[in-house]
């Protein structure tokens, strides 16, 4: 990455516009920020994990209050979604095609403390917070995160997360959405999940509570342990401040779409 990676470049913005929704030819008020401006406040924002009203008007990206209504009418008009990855190249490198585990809501007061989506943390002396739990392909690219309480087990999110993963294309023929297998740790050892999976024809590859680990397992898992210490270079993901969250998942899905 760039020293600057908040910067969209030429070649970048051409294939993020089309993905942006239009503003209405009539719009009431004054001429808007360009989008393409806004959304490198908000990668900057992503990146240096300051508060919106602190984001730099020198830098030209508008301000802080600008920024943050766009994020909240992209992300309420469908977001951006990570690029699938391409199964084709996957195979030229001997890589198998598997994946590893890892009604609108009432919105907090401004007096309120935590939000949705929140619970007490089971590793942090119960303190407010929440957890993402992500699954992501043999390579390491994200398919699905998904934020949730801290304290929500990671074996209750296991078929939502196989369910999101989208489309893959790259060979003739309908995209696929499942893959062959789905490796998981003892965290994930559930009967009725691997008769859900198997049912959806993927092998189940999860190590069971109280049986010897499976050779090799940790090497693969390794992936998806490394995928979540990329997302969590992203300042503003490591520690959770919005309130809303759909706009925290906003700040999911670009950071997918830069790993």
């Amino acid at each position: 990455m760039t020293t600057r990676p908040w910067i969209v470049d030429d070649d970048l913005w051409t294939l993020i516009e089309p993905l942006l929704p239009p503003w209405p030819e009539r719009s009431p008020g004054p001429r808007p920020v360009p989008d393409r401006l806004c959304l490198q406040g908000v990668l900057y924002v992503l990146h240096s994990d300051i508060a919106w009203q602190l984001l730099p008007l020198e830098l030209g990206f508008g301000s802080g209050q600008t920024c943050w209504r766009r994020l909240d009418r992209w992300q309420k008009a469908g977001g951006l979604r990570p690029a699938a990855p391409d199964p084709a190249r996957r195979t030229e490198r001997g890589r198998r095609a598997g994946l590893v585990e890892g009604m609108r809501r009432r919105l907090p007061r401004p007096c309120e403390k935590g939000g949705a989506d929140t619970g007490p943390s089971p590793v942090d002396r119960r303190k407010t917070g929440s957890k993402h739990h992500l699954i992501c392909d043999g390579r390491g690219t994200p398919l699905k995160v998904i934020t949730t309480a801290a304290n929500v087990n990671d074996v209750t999110q296991t078929l939502a997360l196989v369910d999101g993963v989208p489309p893959v294309a790259g060979r003739p023929g309908r995209p696929r959405r499942r893959p062959d297998a789905l490796l998981g740790d003892k965290g994930y050892d559930s009967n009725p999940n691997r008769r859900e999976l198997r049912k959806r024809r993927i092998l189940p590859v999860i190590s069971r509570k109280g049986a010897p680990n499976m050779e090799g397992l940790g090497k693969l898992r390794y992936v998806v342990e490394q995928t979540f210490a990329l997302l969590h270079q992203f300042k503003r993901l490591a520690v959770r401040w919005e309130r809303r969250t759909e706009l925290h998942d906003a700040f999911l899905s670009l950071a997918c779409c830069l790993i």
